[in-house]
């Protein structure tokens, strides 16, 4: 259950901080719980896990492939690792190990990658990950976690630390707006429908939740009813959910922090391919493009994403 914040326009605190507390807690009542982060530890906020659980918090420096295998070797011995790094090197650069010496290997990896798409900011196109979902898409029974907020965010991390396999949890190191109110609960596999509507089926998940619901109060303004579905977990997908809300819609349209190619977009497009659905479909999101340096807030509105991209996009659809 769940229920949203009055007030969308305050921000949370920052969910670097809450992740890392959030593990330090589990640490607290579990022992096999261990965290192991590469040279970013006051970047990440994970220097308050070392001093809380020295013996449990491991520094690999900047080596990302090295820590996915210490993180296999640890979950083969009973250890449940969670590792940090930037999203590009906790997908792009260790896809190999994540692949073999995770998945394959039938380990438990709870792998954290921080400020995804535009969320990077001034670290420039050699951290900028819009392809991180699309990569987690092809490892077999990975599960991909893409938080809206702080309440999201320690549901996901709660989850990921009861549970076995592979689970890829892509937020934002910075505060970002409230949606839901503390105490909201979601399930890894289950949207949820946030906003009612009529007319058109936007599907978005992350911190441009926020973003979607902006640009569905501005569209109703102008007579066109949304409906805005927030498609936490990326991976497994709740295909149930998106065939039962898109009857009776004109439109449907994806909104992802990430490239079109290989993300949500592409994910629910086979979707509504595979089950014939005859509906309008557009994926808004990044179109074929690197990273690059600027504020999130100036690279937010370069890369098109922003709720007034949105309306736009809708408009033009119907």
């Amino acid at each position: 259950m769940f229920k949203l914040v009055e007030n969308r326009n305050e921000k949370g605190e920052q969910l670097s901080i809450v992740f890392c507390q959030t593990v330090s807690e589990l640490m607290n009542d579990d022992e096999k719980l261990v965290f192991i982060d590469s040279d970013l530890a006051s970047p990440s906020g994970s220097s308050l896990i070392e001093k809380a659980h020295p013996d449990r918090f491991i520094n690999v420096g900047i080596a990302e492939a090295n820590m996915v295998g210490v993180a296999s070797g640890l979950s083969i011995e009973g250890f449940k690792p969670f590792i940090h790094s930037f999203a590009p090197f906790a997908s792009r650069r260790v896809f190999d190990q994540i692949y073999l010496s995770g998945a394959y290997a039938k380990t438990t990896i709870n792998v954290y990658g921080s400020d995804p798409g535009f969320a990077v900011g001034p670290n420039g196109g050699t951290h900028t990950s819009f392809e991180d979902v699309a990569l987690y898409r092809t490892i077999p029974n990975a599960i991909i976690v893409d938080p809206a907020d702080v309440t999201q965010l320690k549901c996901a991390v709660r989850q990921a630390a009861s549970e076995e396999g592979i689970k890829y949890i892509r937020i934002n190191r910075k505060a970002v707006r409230n949606v839901y109110e503390p105490g909201s609960k979601f399930v890894f596999g289950k949207g949820t429908v946030v906003k009612e509507g009529s007319d058109v089926l936007v599907i978005t998940s992350g911190q441009i939740l926020s973003d979607a619901l902006d640009a569905a109060e501005e569209l109703e303004t102008k007579g066109v009813s949304v409906e805005v579905l927030d498609m936490y977990t990326i991976k497994p997908l709740d295909v149930d959910l998106i065939l039962s809300e898109v009857e009776g819609k004109k439109a449907v349209v994806t909104f992802e922090n990430h490239s079109i190619i290989g993300g949500l977009g592409s994910a629910v497009a086979e979707v509504l391919a595979e089950n014939n659905v005859n509906v309008l479909f557009k994926r808004h999101g990044v179109t074929d493009r690197f990273g690059q340096v600027g504020t999130a807030d100036f690279l937010q509105v370069e890369y098109n994403l922003t709720s007034k991209d949105l309306v736009k996009t809708i408009e033009s659809l119907l």
